[in-house]
C-alpha cells in the first residue's frame, strides 16, 4: 500500500494537469484506496494519526462518497498505475481451457463469454501417454476445464484428470471440469452380481485429480450427482431443444410426447409439461427370455399424431429406432427424436437415416463427424447454456438459473 500511494504522490502534478491522466472514481473505490486508514504510508515514513484526520476532512462526500474533484492529489493513480493494473488483472481471473474432445464447443463458450481460450499444450507420445502444460499463468485464478468424456472414452477421461493435476500444480485457485458429456454414467447401479458400477470410479478419479467443482450436462441419472464428493452444477438441454421446437409450425394439438423406455418416462414428462402440457405416451419392451425378440408394447394414443421421442442419449440408436417403428405402425403421422448426447456408434447413422424420422434434433455436447451427417439431422448448441452456467459459478450466483437446473417435476 505505501508503494502504491507513494507512486500516486510522485505523479500528482501530472495528473492534475490533464483529466485523462486521472483515475476515475468508480476505481477507486473498487480498489478501497480511499478507505485511510490511522496509518498512511507516504514517501518513505508514516505520517502521524493526527495528518491523517487532516486528509479524511478535507474529502467532501456526496451520498456517503467522496466528490471526484475534491480527492487529495497523493489519492489520484496514474492510468498506468498499479491499480490500473490491479483491476485489469481481476477481470481475467475467469480462464477457460479446452481439452481435445470438443474444442468447437469451448470456443463458441469462450465467445459467449467474451474471453480467449487459455493457450494450451496437449500431445501424445509414440506409445501414446499424454502430455499436458498450460503456456500461461493461472495463479489465482479460477478455471474451468472444457472436456467431455465421450468416444474414446478412455482417451478423453485421461486427458481430463492429467489437465486437472496441471492445472492444480500451477496454483490455480478454483478448478472446474466442465463435462457436457459424462461417460460411463450408464454404469451407475448393480443390476446383476459382481458388477462395477464405474460411474463412482470415474467421480473419485476426477475429485483426487484435484477438481474443486464439476458441471455436467444431462447425466444419465440423477443419482450420478452424488457419487462426488464436490460440488456438482447439473444442467439440462431440454431448453434448447424446447426453443427449436417451438419455432416450428407443429399444431400443440397434434403432439405426443414418447417416452423410448421406462427408464426415461421423468425426463418425458418433464419434457412434456413444458412443451404445452403435451400428452405423454410409452414404448413398453419385454423380452421373453434370452435370444429371444423383444415384444413392443404402447402405452397411449399417437395415432394421427406429431410424435417427439424424447431420450438423453442416442448410442446405436437400436431402442429408438424400434420405438419409431412401433409409433408408425400405431398410426403417428410424423416422428421426431430429440436427444441431448449423440453418442452414434455404429450402425446408429443407418437406422437414423432409414426413414423413420422426420428430424433427428441433437446438441453439440459431443463432436459429430462430417461423415455422420445426414439429411434429417439437426445440432443445436448448447454454449450459450453453459457459458452463463460458467459465468454464474465463477460469479457466485445462481439467480434465475433454474430453468437449467432442474426437470421441473411437481
Amino acid at each position: 500500500m505505501s508503494t502504491l500511494l507513494h507512486s500516486a504522490s510522485t505523479s500528482s502534478s501530472s495528473s492534475s494537469s490533464s483529466s485523462s491522466s486521472s483515475f476515475s472514481f468508480s476505481h477507486i473505490t473498487t480498489t478501497r484506496c480511499f478507505a485511510l486508514s490511522p496509518r498512511i504510508s507516504l514517501r518513505n515514513g508514516v505520517v502521524s494519526q493526527r495528518k491523517s484526520k487532516k486528509v479524511i476532512a478535507a474529502l467532501k462526500l456526496e451520498n456517503g462518497r467522496p466528490i471526484a474533484s475534491e480527492i487529495p492529489n497523493f489519492l489520484v493513480a496514474p492510468s498506468n498505475g498499479r491499480i490500473h493494473d490491479l483491476v485489469n488483472r481481476n477481470d481475467t481471473r475467469l480462464r477457460i481451457f479446452s481439452g481435445t474432445a470438443n474444442p468447437a464447443l469451448s470456443q463458441e463458450i469462450a465467445c459467449y463469454l467474451g474471453l480467449e481460450l487459455g493457450k494450451i499444450k496437449i500431445k501424445r507420445f509414440a506409445d501414446g501417454e499424454i502430455y499436458v502444460q498450460l503456456q500461461e499463468s493461472v495463479r489465482g485464478c479460477d478455471v474451468f476445464l472444457v472436456q467431455p468424456t465421450c468416444p474414446p472414452a478412455n482417451e478423453n477421461l485421461m486427458e481430463l484428470l492429467i489437465m486437472i493435476d496441471a492445472c492444480r500444480r500451477a496454483s490455480a485457485k478454483n478448478i472446474t471440469a466442465v463435462i457436457p458429456y459424462f461417460g460411463y454414467a450408464r454404469a451407475d447401479r448393480k443390476t446383476q452380481g459382481r458388477e462395477s458400477i464405474a460411474a463412482k470410479l470415474v467421480a473419485n478419479l476426477i475429485t483426487e485429480a484435484g477438481a474443486n467443482r464439476v458441471l455436467a450436462c444431462d447425466l444419465h441419472s440423477g443419482q450420478s450427482m452424488g457419487y462426488f464428493d464436490i460440488p456438482v452444477d447439473h444442467v439440462y438441454g431440454q431448453p434448447v431443444i424446447l426453443d427449436y421446437l417451438a419455432s416450428k409450425t407443429i399444431c400443440s394439438d397434434d403432439l405426443v410426447v414418447v417416452s423410448p423406455d421406462v427408464g426415461g418416462v421423468a425426463r418425458a414428462r418433464a419434457f412434456a409439461k413444458k412443451l404445452s402440457d403435451a400428452p405423454l405416451a410409452i414404448v413398453d419392451k419385454r423380452r421373453q427370455g434370452h435370444n429371444v425378440a423383444e415384444v413392443m408394447n404402447l402405452i397411449g394414443d399417437v395415432k394421427g399424431k406429431v410424435a417427439v421421442m424424447v431420450d438423453d442419449m442416442i448410442d446405436t440408436a437400436g431402442t429408438i429406432a424400434k420405438g419409431a417403428a412401433l409409433l408408425h405402425q400405431e398410426g403417428a403421422r410424423e416422428v421426431y427424436a430429440c436427444t441431448t448426447h449423440a453418442v452414434f456408434s455404429p450402425p446408429a447413422i443407418e437406422r437414423l437415416s432409414s426413414g423413420l424420422f422426420q428430424e433427428v434434433i441433437i446438441t453439440n455436447t459431443i463432436p459429430v463427424a462430417e461423415q455422420n451427417y445426414f439429411p434429417q439431422l439437426t445440432v443445436l448448441s448448447v454454449a450459450n447454456l453453459l457459458g452463463e452456467t460458467v459465468w454464474r459459478v465463477h460469479d457466485d450466483c445462481s439467480g434465475g438459473i433454474e430453468p437449467y437446473s432442474s426437470l421441473g417435476i411437481d
